[in-house]
């Protein structure tokens, strides 16, 4: 992705995040980007391209955050990999409340927009197909539809705990710790036959 296409998925996911989705102007991610109306037309040709490459620039950055890891540290083991890449959703830094809360923006505007809610339930499906394969790397032997049902409920879960947080409900290491609890339940779930 060019550096200039990153900042206006930058601008896009800020104006988001502070505005809504319904206050996203695109005069307004021009002037938050510095750029002019026409270059961010050239880059998205309308509206529903803001939106829809900004929901993919938010999920690759969230994975970029999420998955990072020091290159000398030694490997993690699934468990821990699990537990660490749901805990740095909730984690109070500017690309994190940013990306979350333009998620959730995007989430409740697919209620009332049925091409976003196609473009978002794909992304939904991508994290919980990846939190799917980290508790069967976790549990070999649990059957796949297990794992996935419980990766709708984690995913589900820090949804509610991201916005809870984000929105002054509770505080974040409340949050983190009823989504540790919550992996643990998880884990320690008889598995089905």
């Amino acid at each position: 992705m060019s550096d200039r296409r990153t900042a206006l998925l930058e601008a896009a996911t800020r104006v988001i995040a502070r505005r809504g989705v319904r206050g996203l102007r695109v005069e307004e991610l021009a002037a938050e980007a510095g750029v002019s109306t026409s270059l961010i037309y050239y880059h998205f040709t309308d509206r529903a391209g803001i939106l829809r490459h900004t929901l993919e620039f938010i999920n690759d950055r969230a994975g970029r955050y999420t998955n990072e890891r020091d290159p000398a540290a030694p490997p993690l083991a699934p468990r821990d990999e699990l537990e660490q890449t749901l805990l740095l959703e909730l984690q109070d830094t500017p690309a994190v409340r940013e990306n979350s809360t333009a998620w959730g923006e995007l989430r409740a505007t697919a209620v009332f927009d049925p091409d976003l809610r196609e473009d978002l339930a794909k992304a939904t499906l991508e994290w919980v197909q990846e939190i799917a394969e980290l508790l069967g790397r976790i549990r070999p032997t649990g059957p796949a539809p297990a794992h996935a049902a419980a990766a709708e409920r984690l995913t589900a879960l820090l949804e509610g705990l991201s916005v809870r947080w984000l929105s002054g409900s509770i505080p974040l290491g409340h949050a983190r710790a009823l989504l540790a609890e919550a992996v643990e339940v998880e884990l320690s779930r008889p598995l089905p036959d």
